[in-house]
Order: structure tokens, then C-alpha cells, then sequence
């Protein structure tokens, strides 16, 4: 299957809305930058791969809009409206690289007359959401090659074909893994509060008819007591250069279980993802969000009213508890500080 979460036509933005899986299938059409940004702060759409891919297009939305007498006045209006874009979602550092890609290529044709400018950034846009499904098969295959012949596999969020532009990092090397003929079955944390895994992460497997488990959160360490878990696989949001990890709340969690238990810890991610200006994950922003994420479930109160709530939409698992951490240009394990800036090169 591998979905495409964001689709481009006719100068239209077309988006599968993912708050509304997998109850309904329902695609929303984006015409301007604002209503892209609201798009991503809202989580229409989700996983840092996919908030660079839709970014650009957001870029690419702004140039469309903005009206200027040469480059100058035109690089101060887009650079106003790639801040509205970059305000959105503070981790995932995707979004930000997508931005400044954006912002480099308008530099680099600066010279050309603004319709022309315009068509160069549209261009760019369909670029990045184009390589990006080819970085996540090149990805799988050689994440793959870690799995047994037979795995039973967990994973929490989702980071498939619905967060990245088509396959998906962690879900990508399980695809990859499942095309090279092995007997893969998947754990799918229910990923409280927002329910990626069980909502999202459920569904892509089962279009594929890869066999899915889901399990509530709290659950893997009994999976992993009993002899269940073979591997754990996850994506990230970002990544720092010591390899630590920023990803979906509840990931450092299952990273001390899976240590705990003797099971390897994997991380998909493209070089994207990768974040070598930070040293370690301590200087990762970290998002909160609406408490009422964490109070309700769709329309229906859990908690009372007026009760505190701490909503953090990610954690830190520092790189001592990683396996590996698996890119489209190969895998590193253990020394990540100069195994990541290896790869970067």
C-alpha cells in the first residue's frame, strides 16, 4: 500500500486528515502557506518526515503569495512566512531543514524574475516530497538485514508511510523486511495520548497484511518478560550529534525495558532527522501541547475538571540505550558522535 499522507495537483495541497483515522479516510485540500502551518500545528499532519514535506509546500505557497519589487523585499516576506511555519512544531528538526532548504534554493536563483522564482520553489518542494518516499526504501533495505529470519517486532507511534512521504522509517524497514521474504509479526503501542500506534500504525500494517498486535503502553515490559519481543524499532523527531534520541513520548520508556530485557534498540531516521548543531539531546526543544489531549479522548472526559496536566509530546532516550541508528546512507552503531558526522559528510 504506502500511502502517500500529501499529495500535490493543480496547485493544490491535498492531505489525508490523520486525527480522523481510521474511522474516516478524509482528504483536506491546502491552498496557502497559513493554512499549511495550521495544517502541521494541528496534527492533520504528523511525523517529522511528513512536517518537512509539507513545509515546503508551505514555502512554496508563500512565494506564490508574496507580491515584491526585487529579491530583497521578497526574501524579508519569505522568510516572515517560513517563521509561521517554523513556530508549528519546536522538535521535529525536519521541518526546520525543509525550511532553510526552501530558503537556500530562493537564494541561490535570486536573480530570476519572480514567476520564475516561484515555479524554481514549487519545484524544490516536489523534489523533497519525492525523494523522501526513495531515502525511506533505501533506508528499509538496509535496516532489514538486523532483523532475524522470523521477529516478532515493537514499535511505538507511528512512523510509517503516514509520518514521511511515502514507505516510512521504522515501518519502512519492517516493509523492507517483510518484501525480503521474512516472517515479521509487529507490537504496536497504543501511544497514549494522541494513539498513533493504535490508530494509525494498526491500520497501515493491516492494509499491507503485515500481522499487528495493538498493546496498551504499559504493556511492552510484560511482552518483553515472556520472550515476545525480538527487536524494537522507532523513528525520531530528531537527533543529536552524541546520537541521542527525541521521539514520541513514552520511547525512552521502551528503550530502558528493551535494555533491561537484553533487546536490541533500533532507530530509523533520515540524515534529515539529524541535528549536529545540538551536542546532546538535553538542548532538544521539547513540545507541550493541549492538556485536553491528555483529559479527553475525542469528545468524552477522562479526567475532571480543573485537574493539572503535563502533556510533553516527546522524550529524550539518551544513545547508550540505542542499538543502532539506521539512515538511508547506512547504520551506525556505537560510536555515533563520529559515526553520525561520517555520515553527514
Amino acid at each position: 500500500m504506502s500511502i502517500k499522507p500529501i499529495e500535490f495537483e493543480n496547485g493544490v495541497c491535498r492531505m489525508i486528515d490523520q486525527r480522523l483515522l481510521p474511522a474516516q479516510e478524509v482528504w483536506l485540500d491546502y491552498r496557502d502557506y497559513r493554512s499549511v502551518a495550521e495544517a502541521i500545528q494541528t496534527m492533520v499532519v504528523r511525523g517529522a518526515p511528513a512536517i518537512g514535506v509539507a513545509a515546503a509546500f508551505g514555502a512554496a505557497f508563500a512565494a506564490a503569495e508574496i507580491e515584491a519589487e526585487d529579491f530583497a523585499m521578497f526574501e524579508s516576506q519569505f522568510e516572515e512566512c517560513c517563521a509561521v511555519l517554523a513556530a508549528t512544531r519546536p522538535t521535529a528538526v525536519n521541518l526546520f531543514w525543509a525550511l532553510d532548504r526552501m530558503k537556500s534554493v530562493a537564494k541561490a536563483n535570486q536573480k530570476l524574475s519572480l514567476p520564475d522564482l516561484r515555479q524554481v520553489l514549487l519545484d524544490e518542494a516536489l523534489t523533497i516530497a519525492e525523494d523522501d518516499d526513495q531515502i525511506n526504501r533505501t533506508m528499509g533495505a538496509h535496516g532489514q538485514v538486523l532483523f532475524p529470519k522470523k521477529a516478532n517486532i515493537l514499535t511505538h507511534c507511528n512512523a510509517g508511510a503516514l509520518a514521511t512521504g511515502g514507505y516510512g522509517t521504522a515501518l519502512g524497514v519492517i516493509r523492507a523486511a517483510v518484501e525480503a521474504g521474512k516472517q515479521v509479526e509487529v507490537f504496536a503501542d497504543e501511544t497514549r495520548p494522541f494513539w498513533q500506534g493504535a490508530r494509525l500504525t494498526a491500520w497501515e500494517l493491516m492494509q499491507d497484511n503485515i500481522p499487528v498486535t495493538v498493546i496498551c503502553d504499559n504493556m511492552a515490559g510484560y511482552l518483553m518478560q515472556q520472550g515476545r519481543v525480538d527487536a524494537v524499532i522507532v523513528g525520531a523527531d530528531r537527533i543529536t550529534a552524541n546520537g541521542d534520541v527525541a521521539n514520541k513520548i513514552g520511547t525512552y520508556t521502551v528503550a530502558v525495558l528493551a535494555k533491561e530485557h537484553g533487546i536490541p534498540f533500533y532507530v530509523a531516521a533520515p540524515m534529515s532527522t539529524i541535528d549536529l548543531s545540538l551536542t546532546d539531546g538535553s538542548q532538544i526543544p521539547i513540545e507541550e501541547r493541549d492538556p485536553r489531549e491528555v483529559t479527553h479522548c475525542g469528545d468524552t472526559q477522562l479526567a475532571p475538571d480543573g485537574v493539572k496536566v503535563y502533556n510533553p509530546a516527546f522524550d529524550v532516550t539518551p544513545s547508550h540505550l540505542v542499538t543502532a541508528i539506521i539512515t538511508e546512507r547506512g547504520v551506525v552503531q556505537g560510536d555515533y558522535l563520529n559515526g553520525l558526522k561520517a555520515l553527514a559528510q
